[in-house]
């Protein structure tokens, strides 16, 4: 199973970052199970309005962004939360792809969504992701999911150690195991239909 996570950030160094790569970290993960992080922050993707992701005119970027994408099974977005909403460039991202030039990218897939926040928060990030990604798979008539789910890193910078990738809060590790154990199951009964 291909696993892409989407660091959704456009910050350096974010803490969508290190969730992501936290996440391909943890235990049990079957061997048949492999990991791509791509981060948003490596590139600025157009505006919509003011230019398009061009599938002939790709950046190396984009190209390596939509490959991973397309050949995942399971897409997990980290999605930021700033004044308890989603970032500009996670609504961008989904503009620019959910369109007939990239609908495909829809179709056959698991969504999941993680909350990151340096405080108490990051739901409402999630929340607003998982309407906005139902939405494109229904107008683009896809067939995919968007897993119930969803996982709130709270005070990520405190309960991840940034050099061992590993945290020493249980609570913390714990509901993150849930979340990918749970959304791991769920594209495998996905693709079992």
């Amino acid at each position: 199973m291909q696993i892409l996570i989407l660091s959704g950030s456009s910050r350096k160094n974010s803490n969508s970052l290190l969730v992501a790569n936290y996440l391909t970290k943890l235990k049990g993960h079957s061997s048949d199970i492999h990991f791509s992080v791509v981060d948003l922050a490596e590139e600025q993707i157009p505006n919509v309005g003011r230019g398009s992701i061009d599938p002939e005119h790709l950046s190396d970027f984009q190209k390596d962004l939509i490959e991973k994408w397309h050949n995942a099974t399971l897409i997990i977005v980290t999605a930021p939360e700033y004044n308890w909403s989603t970032n500009a460039e996670l609504i961008n991202l989904a503009h620019q792809l959910g369109t007939k030039n990239h609908a495909y990218l829809f179709n056959n897939k698991v969504f999941a969504f993680v909350g990151v926040s340096t405080g108490r928060g990051g739901r409402q990030s999630a929340l607003e992701q998982m309407m906005i990604f139902n939405k494109i798979i229904s107008f683009t008539n896809n067939q995919s999911i968007v897993c119930p789910k969803l996982w709130e890193s709270h005070e990520t910078h405190l309960n991840i150690d940034t050099t061992t990738l590993l945290s020493e809060n249980k609570v913390y590790a714990d509901s993150a195991q849930n979340f990918m154990d749970y959304a791991i199951t769920m594209t495998k009964r996905w693709q079992a239909v």
